[in-house]
């Protein structure tokens, strides 16, 4: 089991990716793209890197824009998974 973050912890983490906003159980990102099928791709991307770290994101898409909220729902909040999932699916586009 992975133990919670505390509040110095994520605001740290923030600074070093302010591409990811922190909301009050969860970190939060939006990305764009130039359309539907670029959007999807990156999806799948983040699909095959969450089922290898078995820690999977809420994923909403509408149309080009992909909003992904990570969290660490058994134990209530945010714990090293969600940031670490974070930094991978980062290199997705920053490739």
């Amino acid at each position: 089991m992975a133990d919670l973050l505390t509040s110095q912890d994520i605001k740290d983490w923030i600074k070093k990716h302010p591409e990811w906003e922190s909301e009050k159980k969860h970190v939060e990102r939006t990305f764009e793209f130039d359309d539907f099928t670029q959007a999807i791709e990156f999806v799948n991307g983040v699909a095959e890197i969450a089922e290898e770290e078995d820690h999977h994101p809420e994923i909403e898409i509408r149309y080009s824009k992909v909003r992904l909220l990570l969290s660490t729902h058994s134990e209530g909040g945010l714990t090293d998974l969600d940031f670490e999932l974070a930094e991978k699916i980062d290199t997705l586009v920053d490739e």
